[in-house]
């Protein structure tokens, strides 16, 4: 991939918006059809001279609030919010995922806690890694989530869905609660050296922009247990309490577990598993 990959992707999608659809005047007499590069500049808040700069890669290394800052100037779909990502990580030599002494991400959980998951049938159980990819999990939680839609691509993860799913504001009610909570517990503002976590962050930067990057500069306190009410398509409002255990001494991977935080939700917890009333008894909270 050439160096001018990057500002060629900018130049080409500033050339295919017009001033009207991002609340511009249009008419007059234009050498472009689509924005012109002042224009562009003060939408996303940059200089024209940067912006000259980036577009004919004279400059290859614009800050993550910059690229977000375009994207949302130039109302990037989300396919070409990971386009800009990708133009940008080969313009950068960014591409690989290279660290001080951090090894990749956890593909996988051991027998044993396997094993453990096939124990706590028919609660909603996971194995996340340092991530939020959905490692393994039980019936039970494909049952719980798998009608909201977040294991319906390939690996799931859970900030992902989160913040980029637009199905995940009307399944979770405290949706802003529970953003908070996701990243305060998976640690990412500590975790920004790793590659592995700041390709991710990355990631959600471009594609959901100040929902996700305001929240990562809050500053935040993780919490292992608590209630989180979610609305499921067939049951309606359930509230389920948390409760969540390292699983290796770094915490690279957790073990997330939910049970019925009250009587109503315990039974729509039956009915979802197909278990006998009282599999899941109420732990109030």
């Amino acid at each position: 991939m050439s160096d001018t990959t990057l500002g060629e992707f900018l130049r080409a999608r500033r050339e295919a918006v017009t001033p009207t659809e991002v609340g511009l005047p249009g008419g007059g007499r234009r050498r472009t059809p689509g924005l012109r590069r002042s224009e562009l500049a003060a939408l996303a808040g940059i200089s024209v001279e940067y912006l000259t700069r980036l577009e004919q890669g004279r400059d290859r290394h614009p800050s993550m609030p910059v690229l977000a800052a375009l994207a949302d100037a130039l109302r990037l779909s989300a396919d070409e919010r990971l386009r800009l990502l990708n133009h940008y990580k080969a313009a950068d030599g960014a591409g690989r995922l290279v660290g001080v002494c951090q090894r990749p991400p956890a593909q996988s959980v051991r027998p044993t806690v396997r094993a453990l998951l096939d124990r706590l049938e028919p609660a909603p159980a996971l194995v996340i890694n340092r991530l939020g990819d959905v490692l393994a999990h039980t019936d039970g939680y494909e049952r719980l989530t798998g009608p909201i839609g977040l294991l319906d691509h390939g690996r799931a993860n859970l900030l992902r869905y989160l913040f980029a799913d637009p199905r995940a504001r009307a399944a979770y009610p405290e949706w802003e609660r529970v953003a908070d909570e996701r990243i305060a517990n998976l640690g990412l503002g500590l975790r920004r050296e790793d590659p592995h976590v700041g390709h991710l962050v990355d990631e959600l930067t471009l594609a959901v922009g100040a929902p996700f990057t305001d929240r990562l500069k809050a500053p935040s306190s993780p919490s292992r247990t608590g209630v989180e009410r979610l609305t499921h398509p067939q049951e309606g409002e359930l509230r389920l309490a948390y409760e969540t255990l390292g699983l290796s001494d770094d915490d690279s991977q957790l073990l997330i577990a939910y049970l019925p935080a009250d009587d109503a939700t315990a039974a729509r917890l039956d009915r979802l598993t197909g278990r006998h009333p009282g599999a899941l008894r109420a732990v109030g909270g």
